[in-house]
């Protein structure tokens, strides 16, 4: 048995693709969310159904919601938080009635994923998403003008961001910013809209949020969530997935807890049910370097319930890009190959859960791809090419764990 094949689609209004070319293209299972419904409100049913029963018109399934956003005030635990939970709630049981089984959302605070370069070219020409330490704290420090920032980040870091700096023109900083803050962020549910005037300081104020919130009190809320949540998803089947830091270390002053192999048991210790899972990132969890891939998946791989498979390239000082899907400082071969003799144990197990949906996680703009609009990361040709080659390691291993019977 292969895993579903996924793709990620922005919905009829935000993507160039439609579901019939989904359909063409060989996918079985769609990725998607309801993007127009504002943070923190309630999915109704019939919104969520308008978007399944069109997937299904084209012979596929609603195969994750990618994702149902974690508002602010539940992660910095405001004065709205009951209201925001509840609402939470709602929305799962409403997904779970409607039989949408899966649900990606991260904990990230205020910024969801960080890169400083979104057209780094390759020396094949194609272009991938980079990150620039020394780039990003110079935006941090010296562009945002964040207090303290120099404080919160290697010395030797911060020489280079202020080299980086200087060399800047106001344009490439304010450019810099944009990207960041709301280039970045506006195609899924960002904090900050990019028609604000003043975009860097509503980012300061919501950064500012955090101030009283340190690791420890920001593992407290998730637990608070978890322990919420997670009853009424398993009343209701849908498994929740968590997604991984990105990149996996602080940022912005601001605590990051899904970074590591232990963060993720922690996470699963908080609430024993299968229904508290893990998105498996290797693009975000490879970043850190100490932590093994193949090791996670042993550890607690029966609560991976989605998975995204790429690549990066480790550069010194704490930068990287990505770097397509099967080449990288990923062994995607035994990765693969770790996933595969999980789903053979929960086949094995009488699961439910043996589909083990997977979608090509970003890619690299090649060929066409220069002439379409896509989403940063997400274009169409780099991402095919991408689940080509994931397909092509997964029927090769799969053929070859079936002779080792």
């Amino acid at each position: 048995m292969a895993f579903e094949k996924t793709w990620r689609w922005f919905g009829f209004q935000k993507d160039e693709l439609t579901l019939s070319d989904l359909k063409q293209m060989g996918i079985e299972g769609v990725v998607t969310a309801l993007h127009h419904i504002p943070n923190g409100e309630v999915w109704p049913v019939a919104e969520i159904m308008k978007v399944k029963k069109a997937i299904e018109a084209q012979g596929m399934r609603w195969s994750v919601v990618e994702s149902l956003p974690v508002s602010e005030g539940i992660k910095t635990k405001s004065a709205d938080w009951p209201r925001l939970i509840n609402n939470y709630k709602e929305s799962l049981t409403n997904l779970g009635q409607c039989g949408i089984d899966t649900v990606c959302y991260n904990f990230m605070p205020v910024l969801d994923w960080v890169r400083t370069d979104l057209h780094y070219k390759l020396p094949s020409g194609g272009e991938v998403m980079y990150f620039d330490f020394p780039t990003f704290v110079a935006f941090d420090a010296y562009v945002l003008k964040r207090p303290g920032a120099e404080d919160d980040y290697p010395a030797a870091i911060v020489a280079k961001a202020r080299e980086r700096f200087k060399s800047m023109t106001p344009a490439e900083a304010e450019k810099l910013a944009y990207n960041i803050i709301v280039v970045t962020q506006g195609f899924i549910d960002g904090a900050v809209d990019g028609s604000t005037p003043d975009y860097k300081k509503v980012f300061l104020e919501l950064i500012d949020t955090y101030k009283a919130i340190d690791r420890d009190r920001l593992r407290q809320h998730l637990k608070d969530f978890l322990t919420e949540v997670i009853p009424v998803a398993e009343a209701n089947g849908v498994r929740l997935a968590i997604h991984p830091d990105d990149p996996p270390f602080p940022v912005l002053g601001l605590p990051r807890i899904v970074s590591t192999k232990e963060d993720l048991e922690w996470i699963t210790q908080q609430v024993d049910s299968i229904s508290n899972g893990i998105t498996f990132c290797t693009g975000s969890l490879s970043v850190r370097s100490s932590d093994k891939l193949v090791d996670m998946i042993h550890s607690f791989g029966h609560r991976i319930h989605f998975l995204h498979l790429r690549n990066n390239q480790l550069l010194p000082d704490g930068c990287f890009h990505e770097y397509g899907h099967i080449h990288g400082v990923v062994d995607m071969y035994e990765v693969m190959k770790a996933l595969l003799e999980e789903q053979q144990r929960r086949i094995k197990e009488g699961r439910s859960d043996t589909r083990m949906p997977v979608r090509p996680d970003h890619g690299i703009k090649l060929l066409d791809d220069y002439s379409r609009q896509a989403n940063p990361g997400y274009p169409l040709v780099g991402r095919l090419k991408g689940l080509a080659e994931l397909t092509g390691l997964e029927m090769g291993i799969e053929q070859m764990l079936k002779r080792e019977q």
